[in-house]
């Protein structure tokens, strides 16, 4: 039975602005992530998605509510917390004049670590994210993609039990951001390292996460794994068909599973609750025309962010 990486009950945050006024940037957070899953947040720009990992992280903490981190409390066992957990974050800083090497040197070194124990995992990491030919180059010299692997090699350095990313493969161009996503999915096969995720890239979230959270001003709006969330929401397929000929649109309302309905001249995309049995009565209604094409297409994650978003 896995256990329990994250308990959050009733979690708020809010900020005092310039003026004194008081924006509350969580409300009411609450939920369980377990140790053998990757986790999603979700939502769009200012939802609450980097305050809440840096509550997780214990950067910063909740003004209400409590939280369980590894099963340790946040507040009272912070020190401990911190020594099994890591973060990786989007854009990596690191001091620019030093090598790699170095880099992951100076943060062992952060972490506790010195002699043989602080060699063997320098080179561990660097080994397992292929740096062996960047190891002497400085953090200034690195492309965006070595960085972002710099990064989460430095994450592991402390061999954690649950990693932070926030917003991993943010500005990476598509194959480097591919090989990223590989990464972390090794990063949590091979090491048994609970993961817990920022993004605002859908196909990301569906391709990695077990399960997600949708949060939109601060809410938890929307929690499950994404398949659950496409059923719960009666997304639907949506159903393209190119023709020519006469087509009494009107008629697909009266047909059941018939969701919404989008047409123009020689063009009707139709969203299904889909079974066979209505498929073929959508065929039958285009039988006076000539069907070009016909094309299903199944609900996407990016589906679900948009519904939820509104």
């Amino acid at each position: 039975m896995s256990e329990i990486s994250v308990k959050a009950i009733g979690i708020f945050k809010g900020y005092k602005s310039f003026f004194g006024k008081n924006t509350e940037v969580l409300k009411d957070i609450t939920l369980e992530i377990r140790s053998d899953e990757i986790f999603g947040i979700l939502g769009p720009n200012g939802s609450g998605k980097t305050t809440l990992i840096s509550i997780f992280s214990t950067l910063i903490y909740p003004e209400k509510g409590s939280l369980k981190i590894l099963g340790l409390d946040s507040r009272t066992e912070k020190d401990a917390i911190r020594k099994q957990i890591n973060i990786s974050t989007a854009k990596p800083n690191f001091p620019w004049s030093l090598t790699v090497r170095e880099n992951l040197k100076h943060y062992a070194m952060l972490y506790g670590m010195y002699g043989s124990e602080l060699k063997k995992s320098v080179d561990e990491q660097i080994e397992a994210f292929e740096l062996e030919e960047y190891r002497d180059i400085k953090f200034e010299d690195l492309s965006t993609g070595l960085k972002q692997r710099l990064s989460l090699a430095k994450a592991m350095l402390n061999r954690p039990r649950l990693i932070f990313l926030d917003e991993p493969t943010t500005g990476l161009d598509p194959e480097i951001a591919i090989k990223t996503r590989q990464l972390i999915r090794r990063i949590h096969r091979e090491n048994e390292v609970s993961v817990i995720l920022s993004t605002h890239y859908m196909p990301e979230a569906e391709m990695l996460c077990d399960r997600i959270a949708f949060l939109r001003h601060g809410q938890m709006v929307a929690q499950d794994t994404p398949q659950n969330l496409k059923n719960q929401l009666h997304l639907g397929e949506r159903m393209i068909l190119h023709y020519v000929g006469p087509v009494n649109i009107d008629e697909l309302e009266h047909i059941p599973g018939v969701m919404r309905i989008k047409a123009e001249p020689g063009i009707a995309e139709i969203v299904i609750d889909r079974t066979a049995e209505n498929v073929d009565r959508i065929i039958k209604l285009f039988a006076g025309a000539s069907i070009l094409n016909i094309d299903i297409i199944e609900p996407d994650l990016e589906d679900v962010f948009l519904e939820l978003a509104r």
